[in-house]
């Protein structure tokens, strides 16, 4: 209500900490995710081919899937290729453990299928915070973004740059909105700047994720 209140404004642009809603936050993770499937990495085009054993995110951050949730948005015993589904884990510690494969792709690339020829089913990340609320209170001054705009992801390279609007807080509290701003960084450099994950997943998506403090990111306004 505040920022409706005082309307959306741009800001200048600058380097600042930047918060990932719980919405928004399951796109972030899935720019991993199409990383590290099989389709993208035996056609090289993935800034994380060669990477399994690799540190990736901070040490407290794991990556799970989770397929047999009851009436879980993503759970299923198989996957198109038929092949039985199991819980996997991508990540963990911030390490790469294993890519998501289907037959075919697990063949080019010399591997195993991991039962993920549809994508994954059920995507859990851990949390090292409560909520949205208490990742606002960890930065003296903070964008928290609502909405991104536009593709904005160069597989290849992992270069971000996509066009957001969200809320300006500073002290833990809302300021203002902010609109008409791009923010910009490569993907390694984010993941491994994330500073917390919350709690606060929406249930309503296949991907729990929280939301996402990371460090420090270029955000281009005025």
């Amino acid at each position: 209500r505040v920022c409706a209140r005082l309307g959306a404004r741009t800001i200048a642009t600058q380097e600042v900490p930047v918060i990932f809603s719980p919405r928004v936050a399951s796109q972030l993770m899935g720019h991993f995710m199409s990383a590290i499937s099989g389709t993208q990495l035996f056609r090289k085009n993935s800034f994380l081919c060669e990477a399994l054993g690799r540190q990736i995110f901070p040490s407290f951050v794991s990556i799970q899937e989770k397929p047999f949730i009851p009436r879980g948005l993503g759970s299923s015993y198989f996957d198109s290729d038929g092949m039985a589904t199991r819980e996997n884990i991508f990540v963990d510690g911030g390490l790469l453990q294993q890519y998501v494969l289907g037959v075919y792709s697990a063949r080019r690339l010399g591997l195993k299928s991991t039962g993920n020829a549809d994508g994954v089913h059920n995507l859990h990340v851990t949390a090292n915070a409560r909520d949205l609320a208490e990742l606002q209170r960890q930065v003296p001054k903070c964008l928290v973004i609502t909405d991104l705009m536009g593709h904005g992801v160069q597989l290849l390279t992992g270069d971000l740059s996509q066009g957001a609007s969200g809320y300006w807080v500073e002290n833990g509290e809302m300021i203002h909105s902010v609109d008409g701003v791009t923010i910009a960084g490569n993907l390694l450099d984010i993941y491994r700047d994330i500073i917390a994950i919350g709690a606060d997943t929406d249930h309503n998506r296949s991907t729990q994720c929280g939301s996402i403090l990371i460090r420090q990111m270029m955000v281009a306004g005025r």
